[in-house]
């Protein structure tokens, strides 16, 4: 396939693209390189194009030729998000209904989009399942919410829209994020030999960058009549906090001393995502753990590939967002 990856430069973006190529597919990356222009090594079948999502003009231009669409970019996070709500939902919301339909107008034949297992809000029940109600707590959530309605109020035969819900992602990219959880505590526990944990009985689902790349590469690749109009929660465990930092300090243990500090919190946020429905639909399970996450990123520091880890702004959203002053 051609495939158009909006957002291609980012986190999970930097893992797909690269397993994309070597699927032997064409893949055009449209995104802001706001973490860096060197993400990729070139290659034949791969596009970049530096470009703003709200450039309609733009995205008219680039869109001729492709079969299909994987939107992950957005103002991504609640605190990133939070820190120009404005310019959040000139990003996350405003061109995206826009954008939908020129891709119908350039006959695209499946549109893959990543929304966010938090526009669930916060539930009591063991399983959140994708047929429970929504629930978003911030503008986030809330345009993510609003994103999958939009995008699901035009799927047909021939436009193919899937949405999927991931978990936390955790795990060593090309383009890496260390302000998600499991990334968080592995970088102090590796550097510091410390890591804080605010409360700790919070579930939080994770998932393996690894697992999350294939999951879009599954979707893309099933039968239309499994995945038009579909919302497939996307997770690993659903682990306690107390329980992530456990599994940070047994793996990074064998290097250093690690020591776990648990603090008293308000913030008892616990989400459980079930990610049945995928496996059942689509036979989708994930087959990497969190223990495989911490190593990737443990291996990752001792090879030099993350220098500076603790200060450089790159690896931290709301720090480059800052910096880039973005409007």
């Amino acid at each position: 396939m051609n495939i158009l990856i909006l957002g291609g430069a980012g986190y999970v973006g930097s893992h797909l693209v690269n397993l994309l190529l070597n699927q032997k597919h064409s893949v055009t990356v449209y995104d802001l390189f706001m973490y860096g222009e060197d993400i990729f090594t070139p290659h034949p079948n791969l596009k970049e194009i530096k470009g703003d999502i709200r450039d309609l003009d733009k995205l008219n231009k680039t869109l001729p030729g492709h079969d299909a669409v994987i939107h992950l970019a957005c103002i991504s996070n609640d605190p990133s998000f939070e820190l120009n709500p404005e310019l959040g939902k000139s990003i996350n919301l405003d061109p995206f209904e826009p954008f939908v339909k020129l891709c119908i107008e350039h006959k695209i034949k499946r549109f893959i989009y990543a929304s966010s297992s938090s526009v669930y809000g916060i539930k009591d029940t063991p399983n959140v399942t994708e047929e429970m109600s929504l629930e978003p707590l911030t503008d986030y959530s809330k345009f993510k919410a609003e994103c999958e309605k939009i995008l699901l109020s035009y799927s047909s035969d021939s436009f193919v829209c899937t949405v999927l819900r991931p978990a936390t992602v955790c795990g060593y990219a090309p383009r890496q994020r260390l302000d998600v959880v499991v990334n968080i505590l592995t970088n102090l526990a590796y550097h510091k030999g410390e890591i804080k944990v605010m409360g700790g009985a919070q579930l939080r689902p994770n998932i393996h960058i690894d697992d999350m790349a294939r999951a879009y590469i599954h979707v893309l690749n099933a039968s239309a009549e499994k995945i038009r109009g579909e919302i497939f929660n996307v997770g690993y465990d659903n682990h306690s906090v107390i329980n992530l930092a456990t599994i940070v300090k047994t793996v990074v243990g064998k290097k250093r001393d690690v020591n776990i500090e648990q603090i008293k919190t308000d913030d008892h946020r616990s989400y459980h995502v079930s990610s049945e429905k995928i496996a059942k639909i689509l036979d989708f399970t994930p087959s990497h753990t969190i223990e495989d996450a911490v190593q990737g990123l443990l291996d990752a520091f001792e090879r030099g590939k993350l220098p500076d880890s603790l200060e450089d702004k790159k690896y931290f959203n709301i720090q480059t967002m800052k910096a880039l002053n973005l409007e």
